[in-house]
Parts: structure tokens; sequence; C-alpha cells
């Protein structure tokens, strides 16, 4: 599987059908009711445009069990193609209790995805919150006024 989206990641050009069905032969190799079958199927629909198609076989991957890494990872893109097909609501609702879960390399993608999730359904500072939060701790300087600057976006001042 890690060499099929290598390949395809590496090559702009590489066939999205093509590339699609080598994902689906790979995944029927794995055990029937593995939620990493439904899952790896859903981020090759996601990457190659089709948000539509990969939201369900999200969705299928979760309710089986997927957990862990590629749990969050699907309910991130789960998230995103929500927003694609007209669905930031859901989201919204899906990825805000990743603020508060286990935190990961993933915390940024999170917060960066439900900043969309909110600007499409119009709440901008509170995506700009989430994103200048986010980014706070990388800056080599002004950390701590920028995280105040995210806060207050969102609260009043005191």
């Amino acid at each position: 599987m890690a060499a099929a989206w290598a390949g395809f990641e590496a090559d702009p050009q590489t066939d999205a059908a093509r590339f699609r069905a080598l994902i689906d032969a790979l995944a029927a190799e794995l055990p029937a009711g593995s939620p990493v079958a439904p899952f790896e199927r859903a981020c090759a629909w996601d990457s190659t445009g089709h948000s539509d198609n990969a939201v369900p076989l999200y969705r299928e991957a979760l309710d089986l069990g997927l957990d862990g890494y590629r749990g969050r990872r699907a309910k991130i893109q789960l998230s995103s193609s929500l927003r694609n097909i007209g669905q930031p609501e859901e989201g919204v609702k899906l990825l805000s209790p990743e603020l508060v879960g286990v935190s990961d390399e993933l915390d940024d993608a999170v917060r960066a995805t439900l900043a969309l999730c909110l600007a499409s359904l119009g709440r901008e500072r509170e995506g700009l919150s989430l994103v200048l939060g986010a980014l706070a701790p990388h800056l080599p300087r002004y950390q701590r006024s920028m995280a105040n600057y995210a806060r207050l976006l969102v609260e009043p001042e005191a």
C-alpha cells in the first residue's frame, strides 16, 4: 500500500482510475471487515478528486472501528470531503472533539481543516483563531502575542 501511494504522489500524471483499481486490489487482500480497506479506498477516491465517493467509505471505516492515527486521519479527511460536498457543519461536528483529544502530529491538520469548515459556514474569525493558534508555536518570535491574538478573535477581552 505504501509503495502504491509513493508512486502516486511521485507521478502527477498517474492515471486516476488505474490508481484506484490498484488500491482496490490491495485493499481486497486485507481480512474481511478490516476498517483499513475502506479507509484506503476512500483516500484513493479523495486524492483523485472524488470527495463524494470518499465520504461513505470514510464513514464505513470509522463504523468498522478504525482508530488511532488512521482513525484521526479518517476524521480529518472525512471532514474535508464533507466540506467539499457542501456539508461543512458535519465536518465541524466531527472535528471539534479532536481539539481536546489525544495530541499528535496531526493537531495542525485538525485545526486547518476545521478552520476551512468554519470558513465555509461564515465563521471566519473562529477559523482564523484556530489557524493562528496552530501557527503560533512554530514562530521563532511572537509566539505568546500570536497565541493571545488568536484567543482574542473569539473571546472578548477581560
